[in-house]
């Protein structure tokens, strides 16, 4: 039997899983590490602890499994994305990675723009410069911390620079690169007219590989630590979305998924690029080669839901101790005694901003509608239908770039909601479904590990032969009719507040 590892490089913890070679799970293990925030708005981690945690979950698996390390035929790395790590010329960390959720680089993004052009960052990056991507991280160190930028010999992902201790190499593969708004997204390698533009030398970037690529091997020193064998490859990997695709079987056209998570997020599988001028959804290289996706956000979606229990479910927790269940099997229960359209109550899921499709980082939460009718149920529905809503618009969005999205997985805390699965089923108008390995973005890559391992030959062919899914939830054609009604009114809803949130940003009402 062969088994691969998929090492997946998170925002609160690493955690590593070792599968047989049919997708089985034979052994996990999650280490956590803190985040930074030196400043209102910066985010900042430790690359070193990520190492750490890798090096220790993954002497766990082994542990815990008692495989033979020389039946590990390959090894995947997904993670967060556009984290900026930089090494010095003897290869040590010069300062803590600026990771993806941090906000400092408002001036960047304007350096970006007038360097390089609002359309022309679209039309080779396939997106408008934001604060997350790894550009800007690099122009907010060159420009406040020139000393660390002089110092600087590499620039890596937070997963690339695991690769580099795993196995000495300098790489990243194109979903994960196409993050840094530095690659060439329709080429699949880095812009030379970026990187020309922003004075940014190339030398200091890895060699790009398709996903499934070997780009290394366990080195001797690697293996030492982690109890490894010494050349085991090492494939190319993913971003974590991109990952969690291929670990959903998201990697043909028609295929898509929907996170709901903290943030929700609809990515839909392309094998023809399509940029959105916009700029509201975001393309990038997918994990398959020559294939890339299409990725919409909403801000605030599980996130929404946990606000509103934390804050104003207090009665439910309790209860639910009290009961041994989870607080969100009751807010369910409450939320599927309300009809469709929440007694006429609206919910804008804005309360961190948002990007698809309004790109307004001035956008607020709302209800709107409430009446002395109104109980507590109602606004639990109208909470969960918003952030369904808001998922629609990011849908909506791919069908005006006639993106083919018929077959939808689920995924993320909300995704295991059976009453929120059916409201996208029935607000996007078709079949919605879950897998019944959760493992996502580990799985995801140790199903590229097993193609560049040749243990399949494509990676179509891999998920085929391991993603099995549960039961589908069918759209309901009455609540389908019912939705589109209820739609139509949420769409009129942004335009009708977007003043009134600008407004409300420079709001001051003590001077």
């Amino acid at each position: 039997m062969a088994y691969l590892l998929g090492i997946d490089i998170g925002t609160s913890g690493t955690k590593t899983v070792l599968f047989s070679e049919d997708g089985k799970t034979a052994a996990s293990s999650t280490h956590e590490y803190p985040l930074y925030t030196p400043q209102n708005g910066y985010a900042e981690q430790n690359a070193e602890d990520w190492w750490n945690a890798v090096v220790n979950s993954i002497q766990d698996v082994l542990a815990d499994s008692a495989v033979n390390p020389a039946e590990i035929k390959g090894i995947g790395l997904s993670g967060q994305m556009h984290g900026l790590v930089m090494l010095d010329a003897d290869n040590k960390v010069i300062r803590k990675s600026i990771i993806w959720c941090d906000q400092r680089t408002a001036n960047e993004v304007n350096e970006l723009n007038e360097k390089v052009g609002h359309d022309k960052l679209i039309e080779i990056t396939a997106n408008p410069a934001i604060t997350g991507f790894t550009a800007a991280k690099i122009l907010w160190v060159r420009n406040n911390e020139p000393q660390n930028y002089a110092k600087c010999r590499k620039i890596l992902l937070p997963k690339d620079y695991i690769r580099y201790m795993l196995t000495g190499e300098y790489a990243t593969e194109v979903s994960d690169a196409s993050g840094m708004q530095l690659l060439d997204i329709p080429k699949r390698d880095w812009s030379e007219e970026v990187l020309q533009k922003l004075n940014i030398s190339r030398e200091l970037l890895g060699k790009v590989y398709e996903s499934p690529e070997i780009t290394g091997e366990i080195t001797a020193q690697a293996a030492a630590l982690t109890g490894l064998k010494v050349g085991t490859p090492v494939v190319g990997g993913a971003g974590d979305n991109a990952a969690a695709a291929v670990g959903t079987g998201v990697v043909e056209d028609g295929k898509a998924f929907t996170t709901i998570g903290s943030s929700g997020v609809v990515f839909a599988h392309t094998n023809n690029i399509s940029i959105d001028k916009g700029g509201r959804v975001h393309t990038f290289c997918c994990a398959v080669p020559g294939a890339w996706h299409v990725m919409g956000v909403t801000q605030s979606a599980g996130l929404s839901l946990k606000w509103f229990r934390d804050n104003l479910c207090w009665g439910e927790m309790e209860t639910a101790l009290l009961m041994g269940v989870d607080p969100y099997y009751l807010t369910d229960k409450a939320a599927g005694a309300v009809p469709i359209g929440a007694n006429r109550l609206f919910y804008m899921p804005y309360l961190n901003g948002e990007r698809t499709p309004h790109l307004d980082p001035n956008a607020r939460g709302s209800f709107i509608g409430l009446s002395t009718m109104h109980k507590k149920q109602d606004l639990i529905r109208a909470v969960m239908e918003g952030v369904s809503y808001s998922l629609r618009d990011c849908v909506e969005v791919m069908r005006e770039m006639n993106i083919n999205v018929s077959d939808m997985m689920a995924c993320g805390g909300g995704g295991s909601s059976p009453l929120w699965r059916q409201m996208l089923a029935d607000l996007y108008n078709c079949n919605v479904k879950t897998t019944h390995n959760t493992e996502g973005p580990a799985l995801g890559v140790a199903i590229l590990a097993a193609v560049g391992a040749g243990i399949y030959k494509s990676v179509p062919e891999a998920c085929g032969a391991i993603i099995k899914t549960n039961r589908e939830q069918s759209p309901v054609s009455e609540n389908v009719g019912k939705y589109e009604k209820a739609y139509a009114m949420y769409r009129k809803l942004y335009p009708a507040m977007k003043g009134i949130f600008a407004e409300l940003a420079s709001l001051t009402v003590d001077s």
